[in-house]
């Protein structure tokens, strides 16, 4: 029996199955229903399985599969059996991996279809057993890829009484390797409490209900749709719907139509990409829509207006939109909180499961990542006395035991006194409300010693007309701005001339990045000047979780 009193991933999963053993769990969209009996029945299943395979306590089992119901039966499988999941992040290329089964030392990997490619002959010697995750079928070492449609279930029939495996809260639940932005991918060590207790207390900012539906676009091995998009969800016997393509505009818009998701969990880009394309260009389509978005009252009721459109664009049933992994460019944030459109700020990182704090409903204000998550503690260290700000320093059971196999990584991140250094720099307002100024290693000393936040230029230079992303960079002692133009509405606003005069087109992209740089001079402080611009005629290269990998750039 299962000690449902206990912050484990099983008590917490059994617990659902046992309250909600009718209600739809884990679905694709508009496809049969499944639930959440079903589910724990598969997920005995499948933990006999991996038993009967010899996977032992505490061994460790990688998934690397796209999203899908799966996806989840194999987590809760793999924890029935007393091991640990190593989740691995679909954009991960071959080496990545390599390194990843070759580190965690996985015994066996859940493999998709679609990213069985990836486990060439040289890294299936790695593991004893590689499963494909749509059929829970073996795979035989040196497959085809064409030859896995061939293969059948190895399920048994019946499952063994001998399951679950006790695990204890302290027992390590995850591993779980940062895409980080710096290049350096580490093992996060995630224990049951770490998780269990973050989707537990992630109810104290926003209570999940078993009616509420969940659209995930988000990779489920990463720790803010593993937390809060997936287990928050299954906590509270709610429903999730996955899609069986990527989530372009053509395979979006239909199920957000179908589903009508109450909940959604997406990073910056996605509402960025919104605005700066469909929004932001009607605003500033002519002469009378520029002035009235010029003035403020006005500005408020277009926002309204836009905002409505989008929640109907979304399903028009939206509660709870969340935003998080990077911050919101501020103008984009205005847009959502003067529209009134139910948005919400997480903040945390993959090493604190990952919520540390978040800004909903009242707690909200303009480029604020909110209160503290109840039961966890802030604080500011090394604060400068006369700006009050400092890095954000966190303690809670949400912290990570530590970095895999990196006793002395491990040691530099956290204080003498026992506190995580995030790596943020942040403060505080009179109402405990926290502000993020940048990541301590992406800032830039000016020439007078003057901290300088490349974050905060970006997010200056991004509201600019024509702008879909950009990068602030140092080269040479100069401040450098690389910007990514949407040449799709330089090309439409400029029409009028002929379709041959690419040279135009070229020459008032010079213009405009020129422009660009007069007025972002305007709006910063004397020390975060541009001194140059460089179009950037590609998008930025991006981890898996829609962040500019910084460390190509310089």
């Amino acid at each position: 029996m299962i000690d449902t009193s206990k912050l484990t991933l099983p008590s917490l999963f059994y617990s659902t199955v046992k309250n909600h053993a009718d209600s739809t769990s884990v679905v694709f969209v508009g496809e049969k229903n499944y639930t959440y009996k079903e589910m724990g029945n598969d997920v005995d299943l499948l933990a006999t399985m991996l038993l009967d395979m010899g996977i032992k306590k505490g061994d460790k089992v990688a998934i690397l599969s796209t999203n899908m119901p799966n996806w989840g039966v194999a987590f809760f499988a793999i924890f029935a059996a007393g091991a640990t999941a190593v989740p691995i992040l679909p954009d991960f290329h071959e080496k990545e991996i390599r390194a990843i089964l070759e580190h965690s030392e996985a015994k066996t990997i859940f493999v998709s279809e679609g990213l069985y490619k990836n486990i060439n002959s040289d890294v299936s010697e790695l593991v004893e057993h590689i499963i494909s995750i749509e059929k829970f079928a073996i795979i035989p070492k040196k497959t085809e890829t064409k030859d896995l449609k061939t293969l059948e279930s190895s399920l048994p029939a019946t499952k063994n009484k001998i399951i679950p495996v006790h695990v204890e809260e302290e027992d390590l639940a995850s591993i779980i390797y940062t895409s980080g932005t710096t290049g350096n991918s580490k093992g996060v060590m995630l224990t049951h409490k770490n998780l269990a207790w973050t989707a537990q207390q992630s109810a104290s900012l926003y209570q999940v209900r078993s009616n509420d539906r969940f659209l995930s676009v988000l990779p489920l091995s990463h720790t803010l749709e593993n937390t809060v998009g997936f287990l928050l969800g299954i906590k509270y016997g709610a429903s999730i719907y996955y899609l069986r393509k990527p989530p372009v505009a053509s395979v979006l818009l239909p199920a957000l139509k179908q589903v009508k998701p109450t909940i959604m969990l997406t990073v910056p880009l996605i509402m960025e990409k919104i605005f700066r394309a469909k929004i932001y260009p009607e605003f500033q389509k002519s002469t009378v829509t520029r002035s009235l978005y010029a003035f403020p009252p006005t500005r408020k009721l277009l926002h309204k207006i836009a905002a409505k459109k989008l929640l109907k664009t979304f399903g028009g049933e939206i509660k709870f939109y969340g935003i998080g992994g990077a911050k919101l460019d501020p103008t984009v944030e205005r847009f959502l909180f003067e529209g009134n459109f139910p948005y919400a700020i997480g903040y945390g990182l993959t090493e604190t499961s990952p919520l540390l704090a978040g800004a909903v409903g009242k707690n909200r204000r303009i480029g604020s990542t909110g209160i503290a998550m109840e039961g966890v503690k802030l604080r500011i260290g090394n604060a400068d006395p006369v700006t009050g700000e400092g890095e954000i320093q966190a303690k809670g059971e949400n912290v990570m035991r530590g970095y895999y196999k990196a006793p002395d990584i491990t040691k530099e991140v956290f204080t003498d006194d026992g506190w995580f250094k995030t790596g943020d720099r942040g403060t505080f307002d009179k109402n405990k409300r926290l502000f993020i100024k940048g990541r301590i290693k992406t800032m830039i000393v000016g020439a007078s010693g003057e901290n300088i936040y490349p974050e905060e230029i970006e997010s200056v230079i991004n509201k600019m007309r024509f702008v879909l992303e950009s990068l602030v960079v140092e080269k040479k002692g100069k401040l450098v701005a690389m910007i990514h133009l949407n040449m799709e509405e330089i090309e439409k606003n400029f029409k009028n001339i002929k379709s041959e005069a690419k040279q135009y087109i070229s020459e008032k992209s010079d213009e405009i990045l020129k422009e660009i740089q007069k007025k972002v001079n305007t709006e910063v402080n004397k020390f975060s000047k541009i001194q140059k611009v460089e179009h950037q005629p590609e998008p930025f290269e991006k981890t898996p979780t829609k962040k500019i990998k910084r460390f190509l750039y310089h």
